[in-house]
């Protein structure tokens, strides 16, 4: 007995040695770091980040454009309230879209709810390639397909989100906790039934989360929307650009900000109310 005590506390690792782990494990990650921070700085000299006489150059245009948007110029604001309207029922509208697609999709992309390996991978590649293409892109492919207006910024939005929210949704359903699933198959459960009953309650509260945090995002992207013909507070804004009315662009972007703004505190009081 005494035998086995003394091999096992000799097996233990000593002082010595966990620091010699431990400063292996420092210099592991300075090195990482180091290679990190050498790709940060190659992509921002690539990219003239790093040219000093450039960016000096740029700055008195931004002041002068800067200068040229003061003060804001509030006075057609009674036109941009059905943009705003706009904007705000297609970032809905294409919100509730992802979600009702990406809670069908993320039950076929994950793992341990797939009915297949090869239906599992075809709902995966669906998942990538939707969020590979930028709602810009999709958007503009929707103008031309079903015309100028909100219809295409809908579309583009939920399309686009379906991506993202679906991977999201597979891998919290991934990561549920199998004893209920296994207390419903012993029970003679079915598949749907296992998934409503065992699988869905432990994920609804994430889901939800998810949710809110996308239809955030979807605000802030349907203002670009309108930049492409999709409609909204963004199609005005860039009509102030076109011709250089400055200050009823700066106007905008403060109504645009103050609507961000709302929408950050709505969407926090509904993840509190869904805790």
């Amino acid at each position: 007995m005494s035998d086995n005590t003394n091999t096992s506390l000799s097996k233990q690792p000593t002082y010595s040695d966990r620091l010699v782990q431990y400063q292996q494990s420092w210099l592991r990650k300075v090195k990482n770091g180091l290679i990190l921070f050498a790709l940060i700085l190659v992509a921002c000299w690539y990219v003239n980040l790093l040219d000093v006489d450039t960016l000096a150059n740029g700055i008195p245009a931004i002041m002068t454009l800067a200068g040229e948007s003061f003060p804001p110029d509030f006075s057609n604001f009674s036109s941009w309230l059905k943009p705003l309207l706009d904007t705000l029922a297609m970032s809905i509208a294409g919100t509730a879209i992802a979600v009702m697609l990406s809670v069908f999709i993320a039950f076929f992309a994950a793992r341990n709810t797939t009915p297949h390996p090869i239906i599992y991978q075809l709902a995966r590649i669906i998942l990538n390639a939707l969020r590979s293409v930028p709602e810009l892109i999709m958007g503009i492919i929707f103008v031309a397909a079903v015309g100028f207006g909100t219809l295409p910024g809908v579309l583009a939005l939920g399309l686009h989100s379906v991506g993202m929210v679906g991977k999201f949704f597979a891998e919290a359903i991934e990561h549920v906790d199998e004893a209920p699933i296994e207390a419903a198959e012993a029970s003679g459960a079915s598949h749907m039934q296992v998934l409503y009953h065992a699988v869905l309650p432990q994920v609804i509260s994430q889901m939800v989360d998810i949710s809110i945090y996308r239809w955030e995002y979807n605000f802030r992207a349907s203002t670009v929307m309108g930049m492409v013909g999709a409609g909204g507070i963004g199609f005005e804004l860039m009509g102030s650009l076109r011709i250089m009315q400055y200050q009823e662009v700066m106007a905008i972007m403060i109504v645009i900000l103050v609507m961000v703004t709302l929408v950050d505190a709505l969407s926090s009081y509904l993840r509190k109310s869904f805790k």
